[in-house]
């Protein structure tokens, strides 16, 4: 920033470098004081966010948020990701973009993660903090409080509730992508092996959205029938959770032992996962089998591997407990405990890749395609063919034009002639036999 102007000046050949540096300075010295005024709210929302995390600790609401959240949904999954979501909308009304983090983090992140689990579904920590985080921030479309559908029809001068209603309703379609981030981690970038697979995971990712929409506006190349709205649903389901269909035919982790968990973990590639089993506590101090998933670190060791993971483990015999969790680490944000058991070690199985199942989803776009065109051909021909039997099914141009036509052939008409006084029919005359028409009903059959 301070060098910028004198550069310019160099470039330009200016003579006046020393006064650019001056200018660079003053620029430098007004960005710290914006920058000053602009972290004060910052720092506002990380004080507030010590109070809440502490009334979270102190108040016990964490255990209550879990508990009405396992309860609610019946040990149900998909239930528990809706009600998740309809808490977070309601966490962030009303709150900036920051505190809103902050509050869903806080009250609703370690619920996802802890319910999740029980479900034996290990979710990375990025997924479910970009989960509660997209849905607290869809508060500030929805009514009541919408500050920013507030603010776009202050600008627009629409209603604000009007505006509200349809910004939730086009920011709605693209809901579906916080429940791929759980369930297709690799959208996250997480376990992604080359450059094929991740070009792979994205052009399935933009078919999948696209018929995601084109189901919700039920349009694709032309008006959608019932089946065709369900079968780009099912399209958009296949590609973005490939691995659902293939999960039926063949499970997609074996179980080894507890004891093969160092073993394990030293065949596992810098960056990618270790799944396992535990018995630990619930946070109502029930004992749950939850299912959990570090990412390694490197290392020299396999101990040493996980030791940085944040886990220490102690192993006698077949029976593999842990003795450390490391404060902070990732073994600690996912609810491990010291004197929790290891039950088993879960390893990818070896089958087909997953996305062989896209080839068939992607067929049956195609077919949907050309159904679609051949229909929308269709209704154009019809269209032309009526058009020709019969002049009152032209197109509503023409038929503006035929009327305009007839209109000003009338205007010369009332005056006697083609012009009057040397002059062709005017704007005036024509408007005025338009407006005659109009009350009286008469005309060319064109009107």
């Amino acid at each position: 920033m301070v060098t910028q102007r004198p550069l310019v000046a160099v470039f330009r050949g200016e003579l006046a470098f020393m006064a650019r540096l001056h200018e660079g300075f003053d620029d430098l010295i007004a960005a710290l004081q914006s920058a000053s005024r602009n972290m004060t709210s910052v720092g506002i929302a990380t004080a507030a966010a010590g109070i809440i995390v502490g009334a979270v600790s102190l108040t016990g609401i964490g255990l209550v948020m879990t508990e009405i959240v396992e309860t609610a949904s019946g040990g149900n999954l998909m239930a528990m990701l809706l009600l998740t979501a309809l808490i977070c909308l309601i966490l962030g009304i009303g709150m900036p973009t920051t505190a809103n983090y902050v509050v869903v983090a806080t009250l609703m992140a370690p619920v996802l993660v802890e319910v999740a689990q029980q479900n034996d579904l290990a979710v990375p920590l990025v997924a479910v903090h970009l989960f509660v985080f997209y849905f607290g921030l869809m508060a500030d479309v929805h009514p009541p409080a919408g500050l920013a559908a507030y603010a776009a029809a202050a600008i627009s001068g629409a209603d604000p509730i009007k505006t509200g209603l349809q910004g939730f309703w086009y920011e709605i379609r693209t809901g579906l992508l916080p429940f791929i981030f759980i369930f297709n981690t690799e959208l996250l970038l997480i376990d992604i092996g080359d450059a094929a697979h991740f070009a792979l995971i994205v052009g399935c990712s933009i078919v999948a959205m696209g018929c995601f929409v084109s189901a919700t506006q039920n349009w694709l190349v032309t008006r959608n029938r019932w089946y065709e709205t369900l079968a780009l649903l099912l399209i958009c389901f296949t590609l973005f959770r490939p691995g659902y269909w293939l999960d039926r035919l063949q499970a997609p982790f074996d179980t080894r032992p507890a004891s093969d968990i160092v073993s394990v973990a030293d065949t596992i590639p810098r960056g990618s996962t270790l799944r396992f089993r535990v018995l630990s506590q619930s946070r109502a101090g029930e004992d749950v089998e939850k299912l959990v998933r570090l990412t390694m670190r490197s290392g020299n060791t396999a101990t040493e591997r996980l030791q940085r993971s944040g886990l220490s483990l102690s192993i006698l015999g077949d029976k593999v407990t842990i003795s450390l969790v490391s404060f902070g680490s990732e073994a600690a944000k996912y609810g491990l405990a010291p004197g929790d058991e290891i039950k088993a070690v879960l390893v990818p199985a070896h089958r087909a890749s997953r996305y062989w199942f896209a080839i068939p989803a992607l067929l049956l776009l195609a077919g949907i395609i050309l159904l679609q065109r051949r229909r929308h051909q269709f209704n154009i021909g019809a269209t032309d063919s009526m058009a020709a039997r019969s002049p009152f099914q032209q197109p509503l141009l023409d038929n503006g034009h035929r009327k305009r036509g007839q209109i000003a052939d009338d205007a010369r008409q009332h005056h006697g002639g083609e012009q009057v006084g040397g002059q062709p029919p005017g704007r005036d005359d024509v408007r005025g036999l338009q407006r005659q028409r109009d009350v009286t009903g008469g005309g060319s059959p064109w009107q």
